[in-house]
This record gives structure tokens, sequence and C-alpha cells, in this order.
């Protein structure tokens, strides 16, 4: 009965050995060795069995002792030196106790040979190891060979022993890459390239189900023992994690793009382990950057198919694996499968994502240091990568939503925050993107490119020139610090004065600051004297107070650099036509429109010049020209049935700024990338009414006119707060396209057609100042005078810095007998607008007919000279913008 006992004891014993050696309890080693050569003493009751075990007499002498205290004694050295080992650094046997001492147990053990021929392998195994460590690798190969792990089996077989064979094979293939390249043939380089891919790919199998069938053991072992309690995780060893990562990682090095992705998928397939989730998603993260660096879409194959033959062709077929067992898969039905590797990345980045924002370390205490750096980097690794997918595909509102929830372990990482800004930048929240960029500003207040930003979404959409003013300003005063972007420092500031100069309601201050943007800009020329934007902006300062042969000879300089540039080809057609050599503008937008055919700005100009030049017939042409290069370039057909807002792609577009059309009441913060929440819309007209019909004032061409706006308003024109969702910039341009066809109608006298154009635009905007305006206008042509002043009155509210409404409105008080407040608008005119000749002319004949003779001469001899250099449009319709 005692015999019996005490081999129940053995076998308990030796089964928790097994499984601390599985699990990696080094620490438990030396007592559960001591617990066994008790048992196997004499007189301990114990009978004496066929295993090594038997044999014990004392912890010093015991081989089978000797074999467990060595692989204890090097696992722990080896967890102390784990840095070291992972730079590649060989131990120094005289500096490492614990592994001389284990290399002296192995020693003995082989040397009296005593053990069974399965532990004496395991020993081979362990001191195989050892000679990796302190850098003897052909020993170690040598170590293996004696071993013979190429023949090892693993069915029925302890799982220490797996680890064990997992472990041998990648040293090996480490070992093998170490060696002299003493080799000179070259075949013979070739096949030890290839033999260590071998060893590389059987160690990732092994390793994979060695950490599969441990948690099962685990799991089972924990719900029939210790119900109620967690099993605690497996920490991967270093070359646990070089075994699973070795094999893909050597492919992709060598270039075999199809071996390497083939085992990253087959790797991410596997069944997950608690031990595997930190490096899958590494490897989540690893298949996704080739994805993205490496494969283009054409010759993307998914998961779930094979490579083009092309590929297979160039690689040679592995079957090292193939007699070995599988690790389990997941499998299923219906399962999901990309259809493109920009698919396939998001999907694996989105996962990395998710698990990564989990796991990152969030305590700042010093203990955590080094492990918060590293998950933190791993994280930030993940959102660099989703920002290049993301942005492949215009998906920046995906992309911010993303980022946004890194900032919970963002604290006082600036790569982070300066991510999330340009996020919100690209997604047009400008507001918040400014705000964000302001803390960036504070954790790296040296770096000038942070308020340059800043800058630049400042002057654009939000128009914040305040804000603008010191941002540029911070730029500045880094002074030589800040090297090549000290120009764009005063560039910056120079476009916010000479857009606060337009702003600017009194012309002591329009002057003033007019002024100080032509010193700014001026100074930016001295800093960078061959930059082209630079001097594109002197150029247009200069023309903005009317200097115009100056802004010319500048101009012909930026022109000399960049001759196909579509500002600097614009403000030479509007300097042209500015000298009244109309033809020449026109000659240069034609050029220009070659160059940018999808550029509305010059369109319009070129309406404006063949207005001039060739009357409003030729203009109309132009027009439809626009709505059907709008209506091609917009096509709703983009959105797909799905009415996905992602799939919306806008070109870049230049919108109209005229003096008429400027502010809307609209929002500035809307983004190109937001697309619309519609699905195509059947029958959708985008054509000028045909004012020659011969029946042009007949029912007929009415009835026409009311079926195609009934239509427009029903399916083309969408309630506001639907298109507020979408670009703003794409309906305003539509709405000026139906305005300016409106003006060209009513200088033809074709009332009816200008009002249907009217009707369409007003559809779009109902309440915007420009139809408000055109509405006056038109009821002006028809006679209707307290209408139109009525009209005026409302857009002026709507705008009150319009100066043509106000010139309009002026006029119209001033027919109507009110000559007095007719005098105070068109004072208020031309205050807010010093250059413009139509309001100074209408003072002049207000003030003529008030009798005023002498003043209104003033204003005439104003007038004649502001409009012998007046564009055809304002020169302000060029954006000033970094």
């Amino acid at each position: 009965m005692a015999a019996k006992g005490a081999h129940g004891s053995h076998l308990k014993v030796e089964s928790e050995l097994d499984r601390c050696r599985a699990e990696g309890h080094w620490d438990r080693m030396p007592e559960l060795v001591r617990q066994l050569q008790t048992l196997s003493m004499p007189g301990s009751g114990g009978s004496k069995r066929a295993s090594p075990s038997a044999a014990f007499t004392s912890p010093d002498t015991d081989d089978f002792g000797k074999l467990l205290l060595a692989e204890a004694l090097l696992e722990r050295c080896l967890k102390e030196n784990h840095a070291k080992i992972k730079d590649s650094i060989p131990l120094l046997e005289k500096n490492e106790p614990k592994m001389s001492e284990a290399k002296n147990y192995l020693s003995s053990i082989l040397n009296h040979g005593r053990l069974s021929p399965q532990y004496m392998c395991e020993a081979m195994l362990i001191l195989g190891k050892l000679h990796y460590v302190e850098g003897s690798y052909r020993d170690a190969i040598s170590m293996y060979a004696r071993a013979g792990i190429d023949d090892m089996s693993m069915e029925n077989k302890p799982l220490y022993q797996m680890r064990l064979l997992s472990e041998a094979f990648v040293i090996k293939g480490l070992s093998l890459e170490r060696l002299p390249n003493s080799i000179a043939s070259r075949f013979r380089l070739t096949e030890r390239e290839e033999e260590v891919i071998t060893c590389f790919e059987r160690a990732s199998w092994i390793a994979q189900v060695f950490l599969q069938e441990l948690e099962k053991t685990t799991n089972n072992s924990t719900s029939r023992h210790l119900k109620g309690c967690h099993p605690v995780d497996y920490e991967l060893t270093y070359f646990l994690e070089a075994a699973l990562q070795s094999a893909y990682v050597k492919n992709l090095k060598k270039g075999n793009i199809v071996k390497g992705m083939r085992e990253l998928r087959e790797v991410l397939r596997t069944v997950e382990t608690k031990a595997t989730q930190n490096f899958k998603v590494m490897a989540a993260k690893h298949l996704a950057g080739v994805l993205l660096h490496s494969l283009s879409e054409e010759c993307y194959w998914s998961p779930l198919s094979h490579p083009l033959p092309e590929f297979m062709g160039k690689e040679e077929n592995s079957l090292a694996t193939q007699a070995l067992r599988k690790p389990h898969l997941y499998e299923g039905d219906n399962l999901y499968c990309p259809k493109d590797n920009i698919e396939e990345a998001l999907l694996l980045l989105l996962i990395s994502e998710s698990m990564a924002t989990r796991d990152v370390v969030l305590s700042r205490v010093l203990e955590q240091e080094e492990e918060r750096t590293v998950s933190l980097k791993n994280a930030a690794a993940i959102y660099d990568l989703l920002s290049i997918t993301l942005g492949r595909r215009g998906q920046y509102i995906m992309l911010s939503e993303c980022l946004e929830r890194a900032m919970k372990f963002a604290f006082g990482e600036f790569h982070l925050w300066y991510q999330v800004a340009l996020s919100m930048v690209a997604c047009g929240k400008s507001a918040y993107a400014v705000s964000l960029l302001r803390e960036c500003v504070k954790l790296r207040p040296s770096d000038p490119t942070v308020p340059l930003m800043a800058a630049k979404v400042c002057i654009g959409s939000l128009h914040w020139l305040e804000e603008a003013e010191r941002f540029a300003m911070m730029v500045i005063s880094l002074g030589e610090e800040a090297g090549e972007f000290l120009p764009k420092g005063y560039l910056a500031l120079g476009l916010t004065y000479s857009l606060q100069a337009t702003d600017a309601t009194l012309k002591s201050k329009q002057d003033e600051l007019h002024r100080k943007a032509l010193q700014t800009l001026e100074r930016a020329q001295q800093l960078a004297p061959g930059d082209p934007q630079v001097i594109l902006y002197v150029s247009l300062q200069l023309a903005l107070v009317r200097q115009i042969s100056s802004a010319m000879e500048q101009l012909q300089e930026a022109l000399k650099v960049c001759r196909d540039d579509a500002h600097a080809l614009h403000l030479l057609a509007l300097l042209f036509s500015a000298q009244k050599h109309h033809q020449h503008a026109l000659d240069v937008v034609n050029m220009a429109i070659t160059e940018h055919p999808e550029n509305f700005n010059l369109m319009f100009t070129k309406v404006k010049l063949e207005q001039v030049l060739k009357g409003p017939e030729e203009a109309l042409v132009t027009c439809r020209q626009m709505l059907r290069l709008w209506q091609t370039l917009y096509s709703f057909s983009q959105l797909g049935d799905s009415g996905s807002p992602e799939s919306f792609q806008t070109p870049q577009m230049n919108v109209y700024n005229s003096e008429i059309y400027r502010g809307g009441g609209l929002e500035k913060d809307g983004s190109l990338g937001e697309g619309l929440t519609m699905k195509k819309q059947s029958g959708m007209h985008l054509t000028l009414p045909d004012a020659h019909d011969a029946d042009s004032g007949s029912r007929r061409a009415s009835s026409i006119a009311a079926s195609r706006l009934e239509e427009a308003m029903s399916e083309l024109t969408v309630p506001s707060s639907v298109l507020k969702q979408g670009p703003m910039q794409l309906w305003t341009t539509l709405e000026q396209i139906w305005l300016q066809a409106a003006e060209l109608f009513m200088e033809q006298q074709h009332l009816k057609e200008a009002g249907f154009c009217i009707q369409e635009a007003a559809g779009l905007f109902p309440t915007s100042h420009s139809v408000l305006y055109m509405r006056g206008r038109l009821a002006e042509v028809k006679g209707s005078l307290e209408e139109a002043k009525q009209l005026y009155k409302e857009a002026l509210t709507v705008n009150p810095d319009g100066v043509c409404i106000m010139h309009s409105l002026g006029l119209m008080l001033s027919r109507l007998g009110h000559k007095s407040l007719a005098q105070k608008v068109l004072r208020d005119a031309v205050e807010r607008q010093s250059t413009c000749h139509e309001a100074w002319q209408g003072l002049g004949e207000v003030l003529q007919a008030q009798g005023q003779n002498e003043a209104a001469v003033d204003c005439f001899l104003t007038a004649l000279e502001l409009e012998a250099s007046s564009p055809v449009l304002p020169f302000s319709i060029i954006p000033r913008e970094l």
C-alpha cells in the first residue's frame, strides 16, 4: 500500500515537472527536483522505476536532476539578459554564473551517458541553445545535428518537448545565418539560405501547435481543479517569439513576397491564444505594411485564392511543413474575404488598432515607463499605417475618428497630436484642427511647421485672420531657427494683412494694411527670391493697390519659374484686362483652361471677357459648357447604389470669389472630403433655357422651363440640412453658374430665361444674398422699382459688405427720390471698397442730382481714373492661401 502511494507521488511530481517545463515556471524547478530525489532515495518507500528518476541519489550527482536544474538555470539567465539576446550580443560564461553552472551540468550528463535517449536528446537541445547564446554558432549547429532534430516526431510527446524542438529549429536557422560566408559556391550559399527558411518555417508551425495545445491543457486543468480562477497568461520567450515570426521576416527580406504573405496570413488565420495576441497585432501590422508597400491592386490575390502564375514561377515552393502537424485555423462558411490590398490592409489595421489601444499602458509610474514607451510606439506605428491606408481612399472622417481614440494615451506625444490635427484639417473640421495645433505648438515650440499649418487653416477655410496673424508671428519670432520656413512665415503674415485690408471698412485702415502687407511680402521675397509663390503674391498685392505695371513685372518673374500655374496665369489675364488688352487676356485664359480644364474660377473670368469682347451670346455658350462640366465632374453616379458618402470623390476646385458672391452666409467649415448623403437622381437637368426658340415667349417655352424647374427643385435641389453635410463649394459653384447665366440673359433682355436661371439658383440657396441681389436686378429691369429696392435691402442685410449691392441700392434710392439716403449708401460703398469705379460713378451722379457739382466732378474723375486700371473681375478672386 505504501509502495502504491509512493508511486502515485512519483507520478504527481513528474507530471508537475512536465507542466512547469511547458509553462516556464523555472523558479519552482529546484524544489520539485528535491521532492523527486527524496522520493527516489532508498528507504523512502518507493521502488525503483524504469525511468532515470529511479536511480536518484542526491541533487548534485543525479543526471536527471542536473538536466532539470541546467534548463532552469539557463532559462533564468536568458530572462535576465533578454535585451542582450534580442540584440544578438553573446553572453560570456565568466560573467554569467547561472549559464556556467548549467553548462557544467549538461557536459556532465553527456559525458556520463546514463540517461535514456529521450533525455540525452533533451540535454543536447538545451546545450545547443546555450552554445547559441554564448556565440558558438557552429557548435550549436553540430549539437542539433547530433540530436537529430530533422527526424524527430512530435506525436505523443510531452508539451515541453514541442517547445524545445521549436526553439531548436529557430536557433539552428539563426546560427546558420550568423556563420561566416566562407562558402565560395553560389549554389552552396543558396542551399544554406533555403535550409535557413526551412528551419524557420518548421519552427513557426511547431510553436503555433505548442501554444494552442498549451492553452487547451492549461484551461482544462484550471477548470478541473481551480474553478473560478483564471489561468496565468503565458509569456512568450524570445526564441518562441522568434520562431513565430522568423519565417515570414526571412522570406520578405529575401524578396519572396508570395511566401512571406502566405506565412503571415497563415499565422493570422491560426486559432488565437492569449500568448499570441500581442504577436498577432504585430503580424497584422507587418502584413498591412507589405500590402501597402509591396503589392499593387493589379497584383493582389485574396487570402482564399492563389497568386498570379508569374509570381509562383519566380518563387520556389516549400514542402518543409507538409509532414508537420498543422495548427488549428479559423474556418467556417460565409467568411469575409477582402477584395483588394487596401481593403485587406484596412481590415488588418482596424483589428490591430482595437487591440493595441486596449493594451496600451496608461500608467505613468516610473516602473512602467519602458512598457508604456513600447506599447505607445506600437500603437503609433499602426496609426501611421492607418493614415496611409485611409488617406488613399479619402476616408479622412474615419481616420479622424480612429485617431481620436488614441488621444486617451497621447498625453505629451507630439506625433499623435499632430496626426489627429492633420486628419481634422483633411476632413474639414478646421476649428477643431486649430485647437489641436495650438497644443502641438506647446509640445514642440521650436518647430515652425506647426504654426504654419495653423496659419494656413486660419487663412483658408476659417478666415480667422487675427489667429492667423498670431501663428505667423510665432514663426517669425523663431528667427534663424525657423530656417527655410522663415520666408513662409512672412508670406503668411503678408497674406493675413492683405485679407484684413480687404475686410476693413475704413479707407485709412485699408491703406495701412495694404502697406504692411506689401512690406511683409517684399521681406519674404528678400529671404526667398526664387520662390514663385512669394513672387505671385507680391504681384497680387501690387495689383490690389492698382500698381499694374509693377505687378506685371513681378508676375513675369513668377511665370519664368512656373509657366503653367493656374493662379499666375489667371492673374496675368486680369492684369491684361486692367490694361484693357481684353483679347490678350482671353487668350491667356483659354491657354490656362487648356492646362486646367476643371478650374471654374478661370471659366468665370472667360465668361466676363467674352461678355466684353463678343457679347452675351458667346458668353452664354461658355456657361452651358460650365454646366456640362459641373455635371460631369460631380455626377451622383459616383455614389453608387449604397449612397455611401465616403465613395464620393471631389476633384480640387477653385471657387468663384467675386464681391457679388462673397460671404453667402454658408458654412465655411464644410469639407471636400465629406460626401453627399444622396443617391443618383434620375432626370437631372442642367441646361440653360433656349433664348432663341421661335416661340420663346409662348406657353411652350414657359412650360418647358417650368417642368425643368420642377424637376430641379424636386430632384437636384435638396434641403439645406442635407446640403450642409456635403461639400458646399460644389453647390455654390452651381449657384454661381446659374446667376452668371441670368445676368447674361438680362443683358439680352431675355427676362423670362433670366428668371428661370435665378429660380434654379434659388432652389439651391433661397436666402443667399447672391440670389436676392440678382432677383433685385431682374425686378429693376422689369421696372418694379419698389420690389427691387426691397430685394436689395434684404441682400444687404445678409451681406452688409456687398459693394455691388450698395451700388445698386444707392442708384435705386436715387431713382425713387431718396437722394440723401442714396448718397449715404454710396459713400459707404466707396469707403468700403475705394477701388470700385462703379460706386464712385454712382456717387457722382447722385451728388450731381443734388446740385453738388464740384464734389460730383471729383467723384467722376476718381471713377475715370479707377476704371482705367479696373479688371473685368476684382483681383481679390485670386485665392490668397498658403
